[in-house]
Formats: C-alpha cells, sequence, structure tokens
C-alpha cells in the first residue's frame, strides 16, 4: 500500500474547524469555509494516485476532549456530503446541457429553413446569400451553450468530486502538544 500523503493542520481548539453558526451536533456540523478551502487547496496540490492522512495538531487539552474522538466521522461525514454535492450539480449540469441543446438543434433548424427560404426569396444580389449565412451563424451560436457543457464543463466537477471523495476516506490524526 502507498503511504498516505500528509495535510497538516494547527487549530487551538477543534471548533475551528467547524462552522460556528450551524445548529447541527458536532459530528454533522459543515466545516467553516476557510477550513475547507485550506484542506481542499492542500489536497489538490497532492498526487491523484495516493490515499491522504489529515493530521491535526492541537493542544492536549483538545485532543483529550469528546469532540477529538468524534473529528475523523465529522470530515468523513463532511466530505461525503460534499460529493454527493457534486454529484447533484453534475446531474443539474448535464440536465440544463440536455435542454440548452434541444433549444440550440431546434433554432439551428429553424435558421436553416429560414436561410433557405430567404436565400430562394432574395435571389437577385447577395442580400439573400448575406441573410442566410448570418442565420446559419445564429444557428451555431445557439448551440455554443450544450456544446460547452457537454465537452468541458463537467471535468472540473468531476475532479472536485473526486477530491471529496478522496478527502471523505482521508485517514485523520491527532496530534498534541
Amino acid at each position: 500500500m502507498t503511504t498516505p500523503l500528509v495535510i497538516e493542520v494547527q487549530v487551538e481548539k477543534i471548533g475551528q474547524l467547524f462552522h460556528t453558526l450551524d445548529p447541527m451536533p458536532f459530528r454533522d456540523r459543515d466545516l467553516d469555509r476557510e477550513a475547507e478551502d485550506y484542506i481542499v487547496s492542500w489536497a489538490r496540490e497532492l498526487p491523484r494516485k495516493h490515499p491522504l492522512r489529515i493530521l491535526v495538531h492541537m493542544p492536549a487539552s483538545e485532543a483529550a476532549g469528546e469532540q477529538a474522538g468524534q473529528l475523523e466521522q465529522a470530515l468523513h461525514r463532511y466530505f461525503a456530503y460534499r460529493a454527493d454535492t457534486m454529484t447533484g450539480e453534475l446531474k443539474e449540469l448535464f440536465r440544463i446541457g440536455r435542454y440548452s441543446l434541444l433549444i440550440g438543434i431546434v433554432v439551428l433548424g429553424a435558421c436553416l429553413t429560414l436561410g433557405h427560404f430567404l436565400t430562394g426569396y432574395f435571389t437577385a444580389g447577395d442580400l439573400g446569400r448575406y441573410l442566410n449565412e448570418g442565420l446559419i451563424i445564429l444557428g451555431w451560436v445557439a448551440n455554443w451553450k450544450p456544446i460547452e457543457i457537454f465537452f468541458y464543463d463537467w471535468w472540473p466537477i468531476l475532479r472536485r468530486r473526486a477530491l471529496f471523495r478522496r478527502l471523505a476516506v482521508a485517514e485523520v490524526v491527532l496530534s498534541s502538544r
């Protein structure tokens, strides 16, 4: 097995890691935004193929407390929840992509049909050709968003979900000082 790569965090109180206004019990609280950003940005810099270990440095009095025993479960639950939200975002993105694609295809078809009609109607001069070309461009621009979604926009969400999944199973080690 590969040696876990370490993400180090230092706190005076375990509560610093969690959102202070969250009324949920400790193990169900949301991570503080700054703590999450710190852990996630550090994890993002580490190689993807290695397991992760989160090393939390704290005073000995905090390490002996009840919350310290629940810290690993709380972090695992939070990052698993974040991975699930990324799955939801991915599903929503693809739903929007499907609707956008449907609209884009309808617009493209309408533009091609109208362009063909206008080319036949304006037989003398270049006006019909210009209108036809403009409508073709409009039709393809209407497909820009679905093409962007299906080719590019889903990758970062997938990578972020994979990162949250890695963090959801990371070993959490307490270090008292």
